[in-house]
């Protein structure tokens, strides 16, 4: 009860996943090839942005573009192809893996 402490101004919060990528009750982290995703389940896909779909069976990412989903490998899906595909939710981050812990010493 005496007077607050003029360092507390300046003391930092920990740094977790969850506060650098403004994780919200609807976001959810998938593991990927080459790391993490943070994926927002309730965003609608604007133009340009990344969205987890799944079609030909497998989940895959994919960029919504004028009312086409582009794939990696620079396909388009489009019309009536667009029937057969679910979107998940919108790519908010990335999580990039630097160390690979499979090497054999």
């Amino acid at each position: 009860m005496g007077f607050p402490s003029p360092a507390a101004d300046y003391a930092q919060r920990a740094l977790t996943v969850d506060a650098l990528c403004q994780m919200v009750a609807n976001c959810r982290i998938v593991e990927t090839d080459t790391g993490y995703a943070v994926i927002d389940f309730s965003a609608r896909p604007g133009e340009g942005e990344t969205v987890l779909a799944t079609f030909d069976g497998r989940a895959q990412f994919a960029k919504w573009m004028g009312g086409a989903l582009i794939t990696d490998d620079g396909d388009a899906i489009e019309g009536e192809a667009l029937d057969e595909v679910t979107v998940f939710g919108v790519l908010t981050y990335t999580i990039n893996r630097v160390k690979d812990d499979d090497r054999v010493v």
